[in-house]
């Protein structure tokens, strides 16, 4: 097991190393390559052969999901029809470790023809990939993780960090912000909580108002009849307190003669409350910060509008 712990991190040792050394010789080009790709007025055509092109596809998607339209165009399929999807206004970012991949080659001249810039990733700084790009970001000559220096190993996971660092580029130049983010990622848990708003979640009615002067069995019933929430309400509509069934139990608790008690004596003053358009996820944050269960949602002037529930929002997702 030693033996194999060991090969484990030979092989970490050497992929970080090629890192190192990518991030060091990409110092010169590195900001061309930026302001080469974030000036594309059309999409960013990625392309690759083999381990490369697998590379190519994540970056191409790492791209669009933070704000720099991507797609993949497999060298060979591009040769069998799929050139129709190159536009003038495109740019294109391709991986080559050799720099003379024969399907790449085959596609530069077409780069060419519609004035597509290319960006490469390659290894072979002297290569015909080379010569073809407007800007080249240099991998190391150095050998692969792989013993036998033939399988694609290190320099594949050059590669993708580079990608990674030309996206996260991108985004920061485009102030692509987490809610861009979101939006589009609406299915993932991001998603819900940077997009979901308590208007989308809450209670809206009928509500459980009891005037402050009803006795406490109403209240109790109210209560019973909304998920154990009741409230009140002063001039001008204003939520004046709520009353929950956390509450019944203290008072119960702790004093006699309960159901005697009129609801404005028991009444929870200057509840924390939240508004419609506060997102879902903070009204979480303040329900399980406080130990409870729901909150009031008011507009700006304090009048009720509905109860958003925490039970609603874990069935949401919002966890």
């Amino acid at each position: 097991m030693d033996d194999l712990y060991g090969q484990a991190m030979d092989v970490l040792k050497i992929e970080a190393e090629w890192i190192r050394e990518t991030g060091r010789m990409a110092r010169k080009t590195f900001p061309a390559a930026v302001g080469l790709l974030a000036a594309t007025a059309g999409k960013i055509v990625v392309c690759g052969m083999g381990k490369s092109g697998h590379v190519g596809r994540k970056i191409a998607a790492t791209m669009t999901s933070t704000g720099s339209p991507a797609y993949f165009l497999h060298p060979s399929e591009g040769l069998h029809g799929d050139l129709g999807l190159l536009q003038k206004g495109d740019s294109a970012l391709v991986l080559s470790k050799s720099g003379g991949t024969e399907e790449i080659a085959y596609l530069l001249p077409f780069f060419e023809r519609l004035s597509i810039p290319v960006v490469a990733i390659t290894s072979g700084v002297d290569s015909l990939l080379s010569r073809a790009s407007a800007v080249v970001l240099p991998l190391p000559d150095m050998k692969e993780a792989c013993p036998h220096d033939l399988a694609p190993t290190a320099s594949t996971t050059a590669m993708m960090a580079l990608g990674d660092a030309l996206a996260i580029a991108l985004l920061r130049m485009r102030d692509f912000s987490a809610e861009d983010f979101a939006r589009y990622h609406p299915g993932g848990t991001l998603g819900r909580k940077l997009l979901t708003r308590v208007a989308d979640l809450m209670d809206r009615g009928p509500l459980p108002v009891i005037e402050e002067s009803s006795p406490l069995p109403e209240a109790i019933e109210a209560m019973t009849a909304h998920r154990g929430v009741c409230l009140s309400t002063g001039s001008g509509g204003r939520l004046s307190g709520i009353f929950v069934y956390g509450d019944l139990g203290r008072l119960m608790r702790n004093r006699t003669n309960v159901l005697d008690l009129q609801l404005g004596e028991v009444l929870i003053r200057d509840p924390v409350t939240c508004r419609p358009d506060d997102l879902a996820a903070v009204a979480v944050a303040r329900m399980e910060e406080r130990g409870i269960t729901s909150l009031v949602v008011t507009d700006p002037e304090g009048v009720p509008l509905g109860i958003i529930y925490l039970h609603d929002c874990l069935q949401a997702g919002l966890k």
